[in-house]
């Protein structure tokens, strides 16, 4: 099996791919057990390393844009069993910003990938990284659920609505078999800050387990979904995996979310750091400092506050892990590394 990951330079990209060198195989549309042969890297930069000496599994980095045919093409190959997870994406504050370049990348560069894995056949399984974006407006619910209408209220959000759309009609015509991930907020993003509007999310608390101060844009009771890194790789692997039967006419799967706030996140850095096991840090812990962003905070004022993942619990998928597991896992992954 080949096996494609579009923004494979990004850190879910990295993490996916380094998770199925460790798993050697995934379903495929013949057997449960297809070994993995080769992974294609698709990005427009690598910055990372991967940890690549231990598989037998073939690595290939393809540079180039999710809008290129050619780089699709170059990525897909002439095979035949292949798996696609399509996480290529313009961020929610660069999408506000450059409207025409969302197009292109999100809708248009989509819609490509969608039409080579076509020409691959029905049995190619593809896997959309989607977005709680997707939700908005008047028809926010608390908690939003898979059932819940989209109306985005970003550009973001509506490209990654239009991507689910048709990702369930290439579905429901037989053309690919497609499933989308509906991903919550996703912490904790090591590196530095991105244009994202969630992304003083992971800020929070990378920058004070780097012994940095946070400078937090909204207030410190902002409800928003989230969930650990670990728990969307393993997510994303399992909405691959499933059989078709179990999806329905609806292939969009929202992950299951904690809805959390920064006076949260602060209290679990302290439980993290000073309560029972303290983690030692080498900076010592930083502090959160509100410093309100009337731009972010419009943003962040139309996502949902909460999510009903009972839909994807139900098909097996995994649990949010606590906030002090996350941390936990963060500091053994990334402190002192990235």
């Amino acid at each position: 099996m080949r096996v494609i990951i579009t923004g494979g330079g990004g850190f879910l990209g990295h993490q996916l791919c380094e998770e199925l060198l460790r798993l050697g195989s995934l379903v495929g549309p013949k057997s449960p057990t297809c070994p993995i042969e080769k992974i294609v890297l698709l990005d427009a930069v690598f910055p990372r390393t991967l940890k690549t000496s231990e598989s037998s599994i073939q690595v290939e980095r393809i540079a180039g844009s999710i809008e290129s045919a050619e780089a699709i093409d170059a990525a897909l190959g002439a095979d035949k069993d292949v798996a696609i997870f399509h996480l290529a994406s313009m961020v929610s504050g660069e999408c506000e910003e450059r409207f025409d370049d969302a197009l292109g990348v999100n809708l248009q560069g989509g819609l490509k990938l969608l039409e080579a894995a076509r020409r691959v056949g029905p049995s190619c399984r593809l896997v959309f990284a989607s977005s709680i974006a997707c939700f908005g407006g008047s028809a926010l619910k608390d908690p939003c659920d898979d059932w819940t209408k989209l109306t985005p209220q970003t550009t973001y959000g509506m490209t990654k609505a239009i991507g689910e759309l048709l990702v369930n009609d290439y579905a429901r015509k037989g053309f690919v078999d497609g499933r989308s991930a509906r991903l919550p907020t996703v912490i904790i993003r090591p590196g530095k800050p991105n244009a994202a509007a969630s992304s003083w999310a992971s800020g929070m608390f990378r920058e004070p387990l780097h012994g940095q101060d946070c400078l937090l844009p909204v207030g410190l009771d902002q409800r928003h979904p989230m969930t650990g890194y670990r728990a969307v790789i393993d997510s994303l692997i399992a909405i691959h995996n499933l059989p078709a039967e179990s999806l329905g006419s609806d292939r969009a799967i929202g992950l299951a979310a904690t809805s959390i706030t920064p006076r949260m996140a602060q209290e679990a850095l302290l439980q993290a750091t000073s309560g029972p096991e303290p983690m030692s840090l080498p900076s010592g812990l930083g502090k959160i400092v509100l410093t309100p962003d009337a731009r972010i905070q419009r943003i962040v004022d139309q996502w949902p506050l909460a999510i009903d993942g009972s839909r994807a619990q139900r098909l097996g998928l995994s649990s949010p892990p606590s906030l002090v597991e996350i941390i936990r896992g963060f500091v053994k992954d990334f402190i002192g590394r990235d």
